[in-house]
Order: structure tokens, then sequence, then C-alpha cells
């Protein structure tokens, strides 16, 4: 008698989705990736439904095939998730998806759930725009509230001078989503928080982790964050907690943190597997993405804790010469598949080691065999 295996619809077939395949096939568990473009990445390890989010035909024939169903990013259509959840189990549910993929809602969250985050002001017309920019002093961003992500969709004012490029920029997208503009924030450092619950209310984290953005896209993770006290490490795991029961969390998130002289501040959530998390796969005893498969189908979760330090370097636009990473003990590479874009995530390296010393030499072996010094040196300097 042939045995059915579990199987898990991921709606998306990016990257996320190809390393959730990769992570479900040990455990037995199949996948099967639904996206728009027929050349998506996870096409290449897991079967591929090319349809659109809105083909009703194709979502019943995956809604019938599955025993859950996730999504490897936010801008999924919640319309999506709301129909599939009629009939076959979603998570994160499609309440979870709306509230992240609108930066007003998100950051109203976050204040309910008692995370301070910098002031921010809803902008429909250039006159909300202005009055934004009065109440709450400039420097400011200028963001879409949904679409954007990875530093699209935002314009930087530094002066008034700046307000009229801002509306020039970005004014035509306050007439289809809206805009929201947030104070500046001179913060110290940037942290996240990956979090995953179980469908049992079950709750886990693994360490913070420290990251470094070059143009609003993620370019260096190390965790566990050095420098971090057990008290901010309390207070940021307490909020991803209480954010995740609010909304009845299933699965993996990350919660992207400022940290302004002791103070949290709430930046963005990402319902989903993270960037920031991709050393995991790695560095720790139960990766984030075996731990999200595990999540929506009811399973156990895994242990979150470390192996040691370890620090994941991205790739964006092209993939360097693998050869210095696999050079050194414990490097990883990740190539995702994809073709060569500027601005386009296209893999990942993770350097690991039993302590930050060791890291510390072997990251800096990797930087110089790369070319990529001034990438690698904030993390270096901050494991001392």
């Amino acid at each position: 008698m042939t045995r059915r295996l579990p199987t898990v619809g991921i709606l998306g077939g990016g990257q996320l989705a190809r390393m959730l395949a990769l992570a479900a096939a040990p455990l037995g568990i199949r996948t099967v990736a639904f996206d728009p473009v027929a050349d998506a990445c996870a096409g290449q390890v897991t079967e591929l439904t090319v349809a659109g989010w809105d083909d009703e035909a194709a979502l019943g024939a995956l809604a019938g095939r599955v025993d859950a169903v996730t999504f490897d990013f936010e801008n999924v259509p919640a319309a999506t998730a709301e129909r599939l959840a009629g009939q076959v189990p979603v998570h994160p549910n499609a309440g979870a998806l709306a509230v992240a993929q609108d930066r007003l809602a998100e950051k109203t969250l976050f204040r309910e759930s008692g995370l301070s985050t910098p002031e921010f002001a809803p902008v429909d017309t250039r006159e909300d725009l202005v009055a934004a920019v009065a109440r709450i002093g400039l420097p400011a961003i200028l963001k879409t509230r949904r679409l954007g992500y990875d530093g699209k969709g935002q314009f930087r004012l530094k002066t008034d001078a700046d307000v009229d490029a801002a509306w020039s920029a970005l004014g035509e997208a306050a007439g289809k989503h809206g805009l929201i503009l947030e104070a500046f924030v001179p913060f110290d450092r940037e942290l996240s928080v990956v979090a995953v619950r179980g469908r049992d209310g079950a709750f886990r984290t693994w360490p913070l982790t420290r990251n470094w953005h070059v143009d609003g896209v993620l370019s260096v993770s190390l965790a566990p964050a050095p420098g971090t006290s057990d008290e901010l490490e309390a207070a940021a795991v307490a909020h991803a907690k209480a954010i995740a029961e609010r909304l009845d969390y299933v699965g993996v998130f990350a919660l992207e943190l400022f940290v302004r002289g002791g103070e949290l501040l709430g930046n963005e959530m990402a319902p989903r597997v993270h960037n920031s998390g991709h050393w995991t796969i790695e560095g720790a005893h139960t990766s984030q993405f075996e731990n999200h498969i595990r999540a929506v189908l009811g399973l156990p979760l895994g242990d979150t804790g470390v192996r040691g330090c370890s620090v994941m370097l991205n790739w964006i636009g092209e993939m360097p010469d693998p050869a210095p990473v696999l050079s050194v003990a414990d490097g990883h590479w990740h190539d995702y598949g994809k073709e060569a874009r500027e601005g386009r995530k296209v893999g990942h390296a993770t350097v690991c080691a039993p302590d930050a010393g060791t890291l510390r030499t072997r990251l800096a072996e990797v930087a110089v065999g790369l070319g990529r010094e001034a990438q690698v040196a904030p993390a270096i300097e901050a494991l001392g």
C-alpha cells in the first residue's frame, strides 16, 4: 500500500519557497509552489504550479491536494489566502498577512501590543504630507503603505525642499494604497527576532540577530547578536510573543527592531521565514525553514538553540566566486538558481564557528578571498 505523504502548498515560488521545500523533503513532506511566474526558482527543487493569484480553478486544485497552505512573501494577495482558507488550513492566517501588508496597520499593531515605534502619520494627499512633516519633523522617510520591501517605495526627506520631490516620486501611490511618513531614527543597532509559533500555541525564538543593510537591503547578519544584554533580549522576545498571540499567528516570522539608547523600537514585521534567519540552516539545531514546515502542519517544534556563532552574507545582483567560502571550515554556499540582475537577491553564504574569535578569523579570510572587505567589516568589528 502506498503511503500518502503530507503536502504543503506554498504561495510564491522564490528562494524562500525553495528553502522551505529543501527543509521539508527530509521530513517526508511534499511541497507544491504556486506562482504566476514560470521560471520561479523554487521550481528547480519542487513541483511548481504556474497560475495567477485570482485563478480560482488552479487555487481549488491546490487546496484539494495539500494539507496546509503557507506563503513565501508578504505581497501574496490577502484575498487569495482568504479564498484558500475556506478549503484548507492557511498558516499564517490571512489576517496576519493583511496586517503585515500595510505599514500603517503594522505600526498601529506594534503600539497596541506595547512596542514603541518611531513617530508616524498616514499620508493620502500632498497637504497630508506637509502637515505630517510639520508634526513629525525632519529627517523623515516617506513610504508606500503597501508593496514596498528591501528599500523599495521609499523616499528620504532631509529638508522642507524635499517635499515636492518626495510627492513627485510617490504621490501616485497615495491614491492607490496610501503612504506613511515615519520619523528617521538615529539608531544604535538593528536587530531582528526570528520566532516560531505552533498550532498549539508553543512559542520559540532563535537568539537575537544583528543586521546591517545597504540601500535598504539586508547585507550581513550576525547571530547571536554580540553585546546584547539578557534584559534587552527578554524584552524583544516578549514583544514578539505578544504580537504573535494577538494575531493567533502560526509559523515563523521576523520582528525587525531598532535599538536606540537601550530602547527597542518596532520597525517592520515579516509574516514568513526571513532573510535574517538564513543562518539557522547551518547554525541552529533546527532551521527556521524546518520549524515553519513543522508549525503549519501541527508537528512539534524543533530546538532553536545554536551550535555556535554564525554570519550570513547576502549576495545581491550576481554571485561571487564560491571558493573562498567553501575553503574555510564550516563555510556554506547557497545559490538560488536565479539569473543575475541588479538589486536581486541571488544567493547567500554562511560561515559558522564554535566561538566569536574563531568566527572572526574565518570571516576575515573569506572577506579577503572574496574582495568583500567593506561588506564584511561591520560584522568583524562587532565580533571584537
